[in-house]
Order: C-alpha cells, then structure tokens, then sequence
C-alpha cells in the first residue's frame, strides 16, 4: 500500500494496463471455448440443434445464464457444421483459435507495453523523493547513520522494489481477475466440481503465508548486512592512503569477507526460501489437479450427470490454467514480503524527522543592514552540552574571529548561523528578526562558506567556481578568480574554466581547491562571510596566496572567522575565546594580551611552537 501511493500519477498506464489484461484474458477464455465442438467433432457426439434459441442479450451474458449461452454457442457450431460440413467446420474452427490466440498475446503484449512506464516511474519518483530528502535532512542525521547504509537504501534498495514489488504489481492485479474469470467459467460448466474446487484452494494458500513471512525476516537482516557491506566500501577508499600506511591491508580485508561472509550465508538462506514458492505451489497445484481429474471423472462416469466426456477435457485444460496465475500470485506473495521489508527501509528515511524546518508563514530577507545577535544560545547534541548561554552581538562591516580548543563548540556556533542546526535554547537574530521566522533559503543566500576543508564536486572549474547559481557569464567567474589568486593556475590548465578537476578536486593541490573556494565565495558575493579554519591545512607558500585573497574578500563585509592559527586573526575587530561551550574572553588582540587569561596562553603556546 506505500508503495501503490507512487502508482497513483500514472494511471492512465495502469487503467490501460488492467483493460489489455482483462481483454487477453477474455480471449484465452473463448479460445478455450472453441475446443469444444473440435472435441465433439473429433469423438462424434456433436450436439446438433436445429431450432434457434432466443438471442443471446448482455442482460443474459451479466446474470451468467449458463443454459442459455451453451445453447446459443451449440446452435452457431450446428449452423456452421450444417453449411460447411465437419471437415470446413473444423478447418474453419481451428483458424479461428489460431487468430484468438494472436489476439490474446497482442492484448497480453499491450498491457505490458501500458505497464513499463509505470515500473520504472515509480521507481524514478520514491528515488527523486530520496534524493531530495537527503538533501533538506539535517547535518545531524548523518552523524548518526552510515553513509554507506544510506547508499544502500537510495541504490541497491530502490532497485529492490523495482523487481520484487512492481513486477509483482502485474500479478497482484491480473492474476486475481485470471483466477475469478477462470473459476466462474468452470462454475459454469460444473458449479458441484467448482466449489469442491474451492474447499480445496485455501489450504495451499495457508501453507505459502507461512513461508512468506519467514522469507521477510530473513531479507530484512539480508538489507541491514549489504548496508553495513556499502559502509565498509566507502570508508575504506576515504581511508585508502591510511590503511596502506598502517600494513592494515591484511585485517581490513579480513573484516569485510568476514562481513561479505555473514551475508553471502543470509542470502543463501533468502534465496532457498524464494525458490521454494514454484515448486511448492506446482506440488499442491498437482495434488489438486488429481483430486479434480478423480472426482470429475467420477461424475462423468455417471449416468445422471450432465458433465459429458468432451466439455470435462476443456473443464481441465481451462482449470490447469488456472496453475500458472496461482503460481504466479504465490511468487508475488513471496516477492511482495521480500519487498516490504526495503520499502521499511525506505520508509525510515523518508519518514525521519526535519528537524530544521520552514515555518509556513516564514518572511522574506534578501538584505543585511545592521547586526547578528546570538542571544541565550544554547546547543545539546543528545546528552551533550555544546553551547551553553552565548550572548554575542556581531555588527554590519566588523570582522569577528573565533578561537579556543578543538571541540569547544566553535563550529557549532557558526553552524546555528545559517541554520545548519537549530539551537536548543535562546535565539539567533539577523536585523532583530529571529533567523527561524525567515525563508531558510533567504538566511543562507545572505551568507558566504569557506571551510576548512575545501568541498569540491566532480564537475569544471567554471561550474565549482559558479555553484548554486544562474546565468553566469565567464567572465565574471575570471573576475571572481582573479580576486581569489586563483586565475593564474586555472588558465593553465588543459581546458581552463572548463578542464574537470575530477572527485572532490583530487587534480587540484590544497591551496589550489581552498582558492577556488573562495573564488566561489567572491562571485556569490555575500553580506555575511563565514570563514572556518580556512587556511590551517595549508603551506607556507599556499597559505600566503590565499590569505592574499582573503583580505580582499574580507573588504566591507561582515565576517565570522574560526582560526587555530592566532596570526591569522590579528586583525579582527573582536577576538571570541570559546572553551567547553561557554564565551570565557573577548576583546581586541592586544586586550586579551594584557588580560593574560585563555587567549595570552595560546598565543605563547604557540608563539613557543
């Protein structure tokens, strides 16, 4: 039923769908209806009726007026044979079955025409939705989930419901209306065998449920496993260079055949469920098909019975038809199980909590005019105090500069910024607006990101540089490199602007990716500019050119900087010294100096390095 909801936009594809297998299925009905007279021909008992019954109405045909249709249909044979002669008659028969039949597979073919669309729709829109969710989800998520799990569900996942649910979509449609059509045909024709047909159907329907909720337990640990297999692989080539540094080849490759191993077992096990669906249901299909010859044969021996010899043979050739759909509704069954396990897994993401939300009545601000306020701001990630009662006022043109130890909650301070987090106490005011009651698209266009580690996508220098925005010429993409120090080694390049610098700018040294950084940090030409530890992985020689571009970037604009290095933020307006959350110094380089507290002695601790 989740997944039916993404089949809804294309239902025209699926009434057509539906319509072709109805008329397929007709076709394979009348197809089989013809037989009869062939049969009666052949064993001579042709049931010959000389006065014509009353015409066959749709009112007749909708009330199943079983007596009335053979009669008509016997009449149309007598007729025929009466003209033609039994030899014509049975030429002329045989070609019509022949042209039933294409019609059948037409129809059948068309239906599965109408349906691709549909198949692989469904699958584009739940991975567009995916995607997209990926995207508005918080920073926070990904620190709780594997990346690799993540990949497993948008990828391998996804295609999972494409061959284990929507090719079973089909038969969960057809086949019942295969079933119903067939088994009111043979109610027709012997309603005493039919319904002792019937009896029969439900236990081999319990013993399939049975083994296809066990086959869902065993996919789910299968899907957590392969999760946990993506998440091995995508660490070990971000860790490449350190595990051939370390000799750890050896037990990184033990760790993930030992993993490899445990779902290679799960999947065995998955896999011999699975395939116990055909053979199972082909076994009580068999047995049952027995029970009817035995008991229908019984009938047709008998005097009294109205069940003749030829009309018995078409009864089983129409119920041995009835196998394939059982069969096929059996695998569907065990399909869908498998399937409802993914779409769970699916479902987990797509249900997660957003936690950075828009309000619905949220303001527009395209201008910075005055100041950023962090008021009373608090930040607990879980259990654990990050920020703790920050109050920080930030003016229009002033540079302020971030500095203390590792994990003292710099980052985290310029993250609630552009609400990448939301604080857990307090508020952020941009202009004396709360930043949560403004479009968080508007928040994050007034701001401009370096970060310290340069990201870079698998795409031009030209599309890098112009990232996230429209309708940007070249030239204005030279002029921003130009101010980052960047456009001397982009016009050396093979293609220039357009030469692919491949994933995450491995063509690139650490001082060329940071430049283009800022490059895209210039042309985006924001009011607000947040610089975290942008310099700090950089060589000597590196780290002046881009320092270099920095100051020109930093020009009338209101800056946040984090900064291990104190030499780089000399020149703030206000140095912040944060330690374990709280705001414990602040002041002008040479204040903080002669305070001769937290500030005074990382700088001649590192003054002494």
């Amino acid at each position: 039923m989740k997944v039916l909801k993404y089949v809804l936009p294309y239902w025209g594809f699926t009434s057509l769908n539906i319509l072709f297998n109805v008329l397929s299925i007709l076709f394979s009905l009348v197809t089989f209806a013809f037989f009869i007279p062939i049969f009666d021909i052949l064993f001579n008992k042709t049931k010959y009726i000389a006065q014509a019954p009353p015409p066959l109405t749709f009112h007749d045909v909708i009330n199943f007026d079983s007596q009335l249709i053979k009669d008509n249909f016997y009449y149309q044979i007598s007729e025929l044979i009466t003209k033609y002669g039994e030899l014509n008659s049975l030429l002329y028969i045989s070609i019509s079955i022949v042209i039933l039949f294409f019609l059948k597979n037409i129809f059948r073919y068309l239906a599965m025409y109408f349906l691709a669309p549909v198949r692989n729709g469904v699958i584009k829109d739940m991975r567009n939705e995916l995607y997209l969710k990926i995207l508005i989800l918080p920073l926070s998520y990904y620190t709780r989930h594997k990346k690799g799990d993540l990949i497993a569900r948008m990828t391998s996942d996804v295609q999972d419901i494409e061959w284990s649910i929507m090719s079973s979509l089909e038969m969960i449609f057809r086949e019942p209306i295969t079933i119903l059509t067939y088994l009111l045909t043979l109610f027709l024709i012997s309603p005493s065998l039919t319904i002792f047909v019937l009896v029969l159907l439900p236990v081999s329907g319990f013993l399939i449920g049975r083994i296809g909720k066990s086959l869902k337990r065993t996919s789910v640990k299968g899907q957590k496993k392969m999760g946990v297999i993506l998440s091995i692989i995508e660490e070990t080539i971000s860790g490449l260079r350190i595990i051939k540094a370390f000799n750890a080849i050896n037990i990184t490759n033990k760790k993930f055949q030992k993993t490899n191993k445990e779902y290679t077992r799960l999947m065995i096990k998955l896999y011999r469920k699975r395939d116990l669906a055909s053979p199972l249901s082909e076994l009580l299909g068999a047995i049952v098909l027995v029970i009817v010859l035995w008991f229908g044969g019984r009938l047709v021996l008998n005097p009294d019975s109205l069940l003749d010899g030829t009309v018995f043979i078409v009864y089983l050739g129409i119920f041995s038809q009835l196998i394939p759909p059982a069969k096929a509704v059996t695998t569907a069954v065990y399909n869908i199980q498998k399937g409802a396990a993914t779409v769970e897994r699916i479902q987990y993401i797509l249900n997660a909590e957003e936690v950075i939300e828009e309000k619905s009545d949220a303001i527009s601000k395209n201008e910075f005019n005055k100041e950023i306020e962090y008021k009373n701001v608090s930040f607990s990630y879980e259990k654990d105090v990050i920020l703790d009662n920050i109050n920080l006022n930030i003016q229009k043109g002033k540079t302020i500069a971030l500095v203390g130890q590792s994990g003292g909650g710099k980052s985290t301070m310029v993250d609630l910024l552009p609400r990448f987090y939301d604080c857990t106490k307090g508020e952020i005011l941009i202009d004396g607006v709360n930043v949560k009651d403004i479009i968080i698209s508007d928040v994050r266009g007034l701001m401009g990101i370096v970060t310290q580690e340069s990201i870079l996508f698998n795409d031009t220098v030209f599309n890098n540089i112009a990232f996230g925005m429209h309708d940007i010429s070249e030239e204005q993409v030279i002029a921003a490199a130009k101010v980052a120090n960047a456009h001397e080694f982009i016009s050396k390049m093979e293609n220039g602007y357009h030469t692919s610098i491949g994933d995450r700018g491995v063509k690139l040294s650490g001082g060329q990716k940071q430049r283009i950084s800022i490059a895209r940090a210039v042309l985006k030409n924001p009011p607000i500019l947040i610089l975290d530890e942008a310099t700090s992985s950089l060589d000597t020689e590196s780290e002046r050119l881009v320092q270099d571009a920095l100051i020109k970037l930093l020009k009338n604009r209101t800056s946040v900087i984090i900064a291990h290095r104190l030499s780089t933020v000399q020149f703030a307006n206000e140095i912040i010294v944060i330690q374990k959350g709280k705001l414990v110094e602040r002041g002008t380089h040479s204040e903080l100096l002669a305070l001769n507290g937290v500030y005074k002695k990382l700088y001649d601790l590192q003054s002494l390095i």
